[in-house]
């Protein structure tokens, strides 16, 4: 048995707060490399908050699940029944907004254009795409207390399945969201990708079937245990990568270099994990380091943030930080409502 700490104090609200601060952080540096961010930013170790501190549609959207998800409960039990009706919601009004102006992914756009129509959500669902826009935005169901091992994964993988439907993207939110809920239960870091790989290991052939319905069947995999084993598969691979990674750590070297750029989902996580424990008590570096790379910083940085404030909650934060993130109302309502 791996050690665990108690819940981390205001594990949501840490959570939410550092993954918009490392959107912000990772928003100017997107789509540059490395000398070109040193260039504009400086030394990556003192990379400063921008000022507005606006965030990309990684947080926008993170806050549209988490707003699903809190219409779903509020009916009752979180069920896939529940749940659809007000993520489609959601994320069609998300993609429509005057506010969606932050380059938001295509396949997030076209997905949510098949969605505002009245077909089943799997014909809308972008069966060859595992982006990152599927696990970026994954957090909240880490975070809801009360949810069962099967409601958690059911629920991660259901968001990531409505634009997103290659089976890595299914199985990089279910772990994502996994990495999120094991940190704020006060899991430690050291132990992290051990417990992550005997997930992975553990949930390789099993399809939820109550959640995903025939999704598998659009893939043309000759059975759905084939289909979502190719994710979880997948997945393995990229641990394997942050592991090698950390038997000779090199903070200095971009961490996309061993881990991946992070534009596909495997290695977005894989990337925030190797940022988040390199410096598993340095918050701010931890987020800098991953907005300072070669890849997909807002989305890796972003995701380093939800590791890094689900291990160590709200404080984590510079007070003047946190107090000018874009959306922080929304942010804090929805951390209080399961800090609580």
């Amino acid at each position: 048995m791996i050690p665990t700490r108690t819940s981390t104090p205001l594990a949501a609200t840490g959570t939410l707060t550092g993954l918009a601060l490392g959107d912000a952080l990772g928003f100017p540096t997107e789509f540059n490399d490395v000398p070109s961010i040193l260039a504009k930013c400086g030394p990556w170790r003192q990379m400063r908050l921008p000022e507005p501190a606006f965030v990309t549609d990684d947080t926008q959207m993170t806050l549209a699940l988490g707003r699903a998800i809190r219409t779903a409960v509020d009916e009752g039990l979180l069920t896939p029944e529940r749940l659809v009706a007000p993520l489609r919601e959601e994320f069609v009004d998300w993609s429509r907004s005057p506010e969606n102006n932050r380059a938001p992914g295509r396949t997030c756009m076209t997905a949510c254009g098949l969605l505002a129509g009245d077909r089943p959500w799997q014909e809308a669902s972008q069966i060859g795409s595992k982006g990152c826009g599927a696990n970026m935005r994954v957090a909240p169901v880490g975070l809801v207390p009360g949810l069962s091992e099967e409601q958690r994964s059911g629920a991660a993988q259901l968001q990531a399945a409505l634009t997103h439907g290659h089976p890595t993207a299914l199985a990089a939110s279910d772990l994502t969201a996994r990495a999120v809920f094991l940190l704020a239960r006060g899991a430690e870091p050291m132990g992290l990708i051990g417990r992550l790989r005997s997930y992975a290991y553990e949930n390789g052939d099993r399809y939820p079937h109550r959640w995903l319905g025939d999704l598998w069947r659009y893939a043309g995999d000759p059975s759905p245990e084939a289909y979502i084993r190719r994710g979880w598969d997948e997945c393995l691979t990229a641990l394997d990568t942050v592991q090698e990674a950390l038997r000779h750590p090199s903070p200095e070297t971009d961490p996309c270099e061993r881990t991946g750029d992070g534009w596909i989902a495997e290695e977005a996580i894989a990337t925030a994990l190797h940022c988040f424990l390199l410096f598993p008590g340095d918050p701010v570096t931890a987020l800098r380091r991953a907005a300072c790379t070669r890849g997909d910083s807002d989305s890796l940085s972003c995701l380093t943030g939800a590791l890094a404030g689900a291990h160590l909650g709200a404080a984590a934060w510079p007070q003047e930080w946190a107090e000018r993130i874009e959306y922080r109302s929304d942010l804090l309502s929805l951390g209080a409502l399961w800090d609580a």
